[in-house]
């Protein structure tokens, strides 16, 4: 008899930074792949006990095979224990994890929920954890080096679920003390972890939990890092890793788990913003022969070129609610972009109607590629192309004379990001951004 697909979810006994030691707000950190060069340097003036001298070192010239970031980090992680600045907590448990936050450039404050615990790994082919974004060797060949090193998971994959009564979001509110953990970052984001130890409680969202499929939000790279060292793990274990897959054994091997955050995905908390495309380095562009070679893909009406941002993003709303809609901003020309009319055609070869129908699809393939002619190989290596968040800035940029066009567009639905996921496929780059992000450091899973 055929087993159906679960997820499984476990307590675990947290390290965390010890409150009387650090300032938690001078120590936690934003994602890896999301710290600059500058908050680098902010990080490490903050305290000498940041989590970026382990996540995200700086590299030395004289850096080599015996002495590199990989192994500095292993060095701080294993004397921040000695010395009592990453505390091991007594029970295992799990976290309810609230941030407050509000949108970026408008007033409107929002409130997410979600819980911290191990997830077992599990690969794609089990149907249990989808993906929706492609993975790079390099970031996880780094990540890997990371883990062998200091055997430990210090940052949040961010997982989501579909419970849309809201079931576990009210067992975790209802249950939730004061928190222990309570910081602001550096975008004004307050986070704070309490902790569930309950067992009963703990067993009751655990088994809530069973039959929930897994979407990765945030955290692909790491997520298929962690697989590639169980799986490396697994390959030079003495015995092979008792099977777990109709429940937690207590013998289940902490290799075969990773630190998740899961977020219901039908939550009013779960934002994701658009990210816009600046198109730049193109020497014989014109934004006639843009709205003349855009017109046998879209409709294409010209917009006062006096446009700001919020009316920009109002414009690009207003027309997204009956589809497709893009706006396309050059130095003096705007143009509205909507009524897609190659969906169907050889132009997407290869990609289903689900697919076709994103916004982020129709602009790679149209406009980057149909119409500008950059291909996707050099879109995938962003030649020509950086992504910028705020609507402001890309339209900044190209009036100031730095950019040939910036293309502004809606951020993609939920809706879209679980049909794609769950019919497994894959979004281009740089389609979703998930706001805002968990932070590093609030617990840490070490494996040994």
């Amino acid at each position: 008899m055929s087993v159906s697909p679960m997820s499984h979810i476990s307590p675990f006994r947290a390290l965390r930074y010890d409150p009387a030691r650090v300032d938690l707000s001078k120590v936690v950190t934003q994602p890896y792949d999301k710290i600059t060069p500058e908050m680098q340097e902010r990080y490490y003036a903050a305290s000498p006990h940041n989590l970026v001298r382990i996540i995200l070192g700086k590299r030395e010239a004289a850096d080599g095979a015996g002495e590199n970031t990989y192994t500095r980090a292993a060095a701080y992680f294993n004397d921040w224990r000695r010395q009592g600045i990453f505390l091991h907590e007594a029970q295992p448990s799990i976290y309810d994890y609230v941030q407050d936050f509000t949108v970026p450039g408008e007033s409107k404050e929002i409130r997410r929920r979600g819980f911290i615990a191990l997830g077992e790994l599990e690969d794609y082919s089990d149907n249990v954890v989808f993906r929706h974004e492609q993975t790079l060797a390099k970031p996880k060949a780094d990540r890997l080096d990371l883990l062998r090193a200091t055997r430990a998971h210090f940052g949040q994959l961010f997982m989501l679920y579909s419970d849309p009564a809201g079931e576990i979001d009210g067992l975790l509110s209802a249950a939730a003390a004061a928190p222990e953990i309570d910081a602001r970052d550096e975008y004004g984001v307050r986070h704070r972890v309490s902790k569930i130890s309950d067992p009963a409680l703990v067993d009751l969202v655990r088994s809530k939990m069973r039959d929930k499929k897994l979407i990765i939000a945030d955290g692909h790279h790491r997520y298929e890092t962690a697989l590639n060292y169980r799986n490396e793990r697994r390959s030079s274990a003495e015995t092979a890793p008792p099977t777990s897959r109709h429940g937690f054994s207590s013998e289940i091997f902490p290799y075969e788990l990773v630190m998740m955050t899961f977020v219901n995905m039908e939550s009013p908390g779960l934002l994701i913003l658009p990210t816009h495309r600046v198109v730049q380095g193109l020497a014989s562009f014109s934004p006639d022969e843009l709205r003349h070679r855009a017109k046998q893909f879209f409709s294409v009406e010209e917009v006062d070129a006096s446009v700001d941002a919020l009316r920009a993003t109002g414009i690009l709303r207003e027309a997204g609610h009956a589809g497709t809609a893009l706006l396309a901003v050059t130095a003096d020309r705007v143009f509205l972009l909507d009524t897609p009319q190659a969906v169907g055609s050889n132009f997407f070869s290869g990609l289903s109607l689900g697919q076709q129908s994103l916004d982020v699809v129709q602009l790679h393939k149209c406009l980057l590629e149909g119409v500008l002619g950059i291909s996707e190989e050099a879109i995938r290596n962003q030649q020509n192309i950086s992504y910028v968040r705020d609507a402001e800035e890309a339209m900044a940029r190209v009036r100031a004379g730095g950019a040939n066009v910036a293309f502004l567009m809606n951020p993609v639905r939920m809706r879209q990001v679980r049909d794609i996921a769950f019919a497994g496929e894959v979004l281009p780059q740089k389609s979703t951004d998930f706001y805002p992000k968990l932070l590093s450091g609030l617990t840490i899973y070490a494996l040994e």
